[in-house]
């Protein structure tokens, strides 16, 4: 455990087995004897685009990740309390970075630029367990180590805020699938798979709905939970529609920066193509692209 919370970036690969177990068992137990439908099958193509998405992010994480430690470790001399890490101290944490990462996912959804990373994740019109591995190598870019700043100012040792935010992620893998369809009491409080169906979802009362990592209470308390009340439709409004990791990888920077680049945009137009909501910085250049042609 010691040796984990030195060197957190191997939590993952520790969990490794776990995981293709759970792809094993969802994969024989399920879907070969049609307990699931076409949209929860295991398509070759995508699997293989899936790893080699999960890859190239851990790839960028751990390239990027001597500079992010760096800017932690600066902060952390500025921290406002000395922590002493427990078993309490290190579920209050676990709690506090829940918190975090539902704004950062929540960002991620209402900021276009945030958007063109996390869309990876949200491009597969299929959810089984091998969708949690589609991520993104652009996340560093996209600011998502921002989001756990306020830890390490609060005091927290850093290594233990990046073991803790591996761990989340790490027990995220749990939620995407369809094999598992209710957990009963436990939905009122933690994020269960039929919540992140939900939140998987391009069913118009789905969009941007359930946020959270381990707890669906902060959902709740700030009103973008929705339970899952008609089957999901996977995927998203404009689909990529490749199976080629760097095209899934890039498709919407590329597309940012084309609505971007347009001639006879102002500066504050410009700004909203990058930084405002996806739908409407699209919409934005729609309007300026019929506007010009009228």
């Amino acid at each position: 455990m010691t040796e984990l919370i030195s060197h957190p970036e191997w939590l993952l690969l520790v969990l490794a087995p776990v995981f293709f177990l759970c792809m094993l068992g969802e994969y024989w137990v399920a879907l070969r004897r049609g307990k699931l439908g076409d949209n929860a099958r295991y398509n070759v193509p995508e699997v293989l685009c899936n790893f080699t998405l999960a890859g190239l992010h851990q790839a960028a994480d751990l390239l990027t990740g001597l500079l992010i430690a760096k800017v932690y470790l600066w902060w952390f001399g500025w921290r406002l309390f000395d922590i002493e890490m427990s078993v309490s101290l290190f579920l209050l944490l676990m709690v506090a970075q829940d918190f975090c990462y539902y704004w950062f996912h929540r960002a991620s959804h209402r900021v276009r630029w945030m958007w063109a990373a996390h869309v990876v994740h949200h491009s597969s019109e299929r959810m089984n367990f091998s969708t949690a591995f589609r991520q993104s190598l652009m996340y560093p870019l996209a600011g998502m180590w921002l989001f756990w700043l306020p830890l390490v100012v609060i005091g927290f040792p850093p290594q233990w805020v990046v073991f803790v935010v591996l761990l989340n992620l790490g027990l995220q893998f749990f939620v995407h699938t369809q094999w598992i369809k209710t957990l009963g009491p436990v939905e009122w409080i933690f994020n269960t798979p039929s919540h992140h169906r939900v939140h998987h979802g391009v069913n118009p009362q789905y969009i941007d709905k359930n946020y959270g990592g381990i707890l669906i209470i902060w959902d709740k308390l700030f009103g973008t939970f929705e339970p899952e009340s008609e089957p999901v439709r996977y995927g998203i409004p404009k689909p990529v529609n490749s199976f080629n990791p760097l095209v899934v990888t890039f498709a919407e920077w590329q597309q940012m920066w084309r609505d971007a680049t347009q001639p006879d945009l102002s500066v504050r137009q410009r700004w909203q193509c990058l930084f405002a909501p996806p739908e409407q910085a699209q919409d934005h250049t729609t309007h300026e692209q019929v506007s010009r042609k009228t």
